[in-house]
């Protein structure tokens, strides 16, 4: 574990992820469909969605549409659509959970797809209300929300056989991933504890139903604070119950977040195992929190972050 020394800018992306994390803690999954005839009605729909210029929101979409070779169709994109590189030659409409409806009908597309979380409100229901036709796709943190996710997209583009393809490709990959990880006993499982901001001594945490409470599982660790719902602030007394081993966070690669030699100089923090072995992993943030298609590679280098390998 290497100490950040050095403090640059922050970048507003990089306060997007941040502010795009906290949105996403308790989105429910989707329910099951119930009736062959209403799935098919409703895969004939998706079929007729023109999707010829396509603005996607949402990070993982955008990869999905990589993925799946169909970037052609995009001409516009969210802040935390990083991934791959290509995608940020794409025009930006803005973070995901403060969208300018303007913004996105300026660029005269023929469909809009979002990850649902997207927001406000407000500039949802003008966007649906508007002729452009506006979907929105679930995305639970589960290794089946991913293959659904990707099935979802792929009905969305009229490409179920591609979809097919590559979901077949990454069911593998993750089951081989959780496979790999589940070898561990139980007894010899790791506590995580993943901080999405340090601010002023303000540790916010996760906590169950979030991302980062979805990657540590699939990596086979425990979450160390695992007993309240989304990102909340800790106390020191509940920072030292939880008795961390590695302390995870976002690599924001500048001043966004706070420096290891800073969180480890705080008490709480000091006094867990993880701050006495000055055990603290940082990785990107859409890389590990994003739930896309190269969710198993992040869960396979965050469980060798772990526990070394």
């Amino acid at each position: 574990m290497t100490m950040r020394n050095n403090l640059r800018r922050i970048r507003p992306w990089q306060l997007a992820l941040t502010a795009a994390v906290m949105a996403l803690p308790l989105i429910p999954s989707a329910p099951a469909v119930k009736g062959i005839a209403f799935v098919r009605a409703a895969r004939a729909e998706d079929s007729k969605l023109d999707t010829s210029r396509l603005v996607s929101v949402g990070g993982d979409i955008t990869e999905i549409v990589y993925a799946l070779g169909e970037e052609r169709r995009l001409i516009a994109r969210d802040t935390t659509s990083t991934y791959p590189e290509a995608a940020l030659k794409l025009p930006n409409v803005g973070y995901m959970r403060a969208l300018s409806p303007e913004g996105i009908l300026a660029m005269n597309p023929t469909a809009i797809i979002a990850v649902e979380g997207s927001g406000p409100k407000e500039a949802l229901a003008v966007l649906k209300n508007a002729s452009v036709p506006f979907e929105t796709v679930p995305s639970p943190f589960t290794r089946d929300g991913i293959i659904a996710k990707i099935d979802r997209v792929g009905a969305l583009l009229g490409v179920p056989d591609k979809a097919k393809a590559l979901e077949g490709k990454v069911a593998a990959d993750l089951d081989a991933a959780i496979a790999d990880a589940e070898r561990r006993p139980e007894a010899e499982r790791k506590r995580v504890l993943f901080i999405l901001s340090a601010q002023n001594g303000r540790i916010m945490a996760s906590g169950t139903g979030t991302a980062a409470d979805g990657i540590i599982q699939l990596a086979g660790a425990v979450n160390a604070v695992g007993a309240f719902p989304g990102y909340k602030p800790l106390t020191d007394e509940a920072i030292i119950e939880a008795k961390p081993d590695i302390i995870l966070m976002m690599d924001r690669g500048d001043a966004a977040g706070t420096r290891n030699e800073d969180l480890l100089a705080q008490p709480a923090i000091a006094l867990t195992p993880a701050g006495e072995k000055k055990a603290i992993v940082r990785m990107d943030g859409i890389y590990i929190l994003g739930f896309g298609p190269r969710t198993a590679a992040a869960a396979r280098e965050l469980n060798a972050a772990i526990y070394g390998g």
